[in-house]
């Protein structure tokens, strides 16, 4: 049965897509929920009516995908996991592992979007993976995989180092108030 789609439909097509489907999906789905019209003269003109309006809303979505691409291509995502001395690591890093890591940045990309060469990454260091994004656009993420136990101990570092500079500044704060002090306390044996 021939349906033109009335709003965009995931692994179907977009809003004002003429596809061939099968009777009972357009019946049992697609017209239930207003996704679809059968197609015929009528809703063909209503459509190419709206034709650009349509195409004014694509364009938002391709540069919408177009300046996601740029900000992905910039970012490294790194993720740390738990891995053995040779750098195998102890799970893998999937397609869900890094949308979650793309996530917690503040991109909004579906694990389906995500390509990973062979499925998963099984080792430390940098891959390169494609998101999919509108249409045939895509970007490539470069993703580096850190040994989780090399983070914490970086973290660890870093607090130590932080500490250390507390304290350094309450040393050279006490250092200052000295002078001053025995200052004060020869005015007062200079008057007494």
């Amino acid at each position: 049965m021939k349906v033109i789609l009335n709003t965009d439909v995931k692994h179907l097509g977009e809003e004002g897509d003429v596809k061939e489907v099968a009777n009972g999906y357009a019946r049992n789905f697609l017209f239930p929920r207003n996704l679809a019209l059968p197609y015929n003269d009528v809703t063909h003109e209503y459509f190419e009516s709206r034709r650009a309006e349509i195409e004014a809303r694509k364009e938002v979505k391709r540069n919408d995908s177009r300046s996601l691409r740029d900000r992905l291509v910039n970012h490294l995502v790194e993720i740390p996991m738990p891995a053995g001395a040779n750098g195998k690591l102890y799970g893998a890093v999937t397609s869900q592992t890094i949308s979650d890591a793309l996530k917690k940045a503040g991109f909004e990309i579906e694990r389906k979007r995500i390509e990973v060469p062979g499925l998963t990454i099984k080792n430390l260091g940098k891959t390169t993976v494609i998101v999919k994004l509108y249409e045939a656009l895509t970007a490539e993420v470069e993703v580096l995989v850190v040994n989780q136990d090399d983070v914490k101990d970086a973290k660890e570092q870093k607090k130590t180092e932080e500490t250390a500079e507390v304290k350094a500044e309450e040393k050279s704060q006490a250092v200052e108030e000295t002078p001053a002090e025995v200052e004060e306390q020869n005015t007062e044996n200079t008057e007494a």
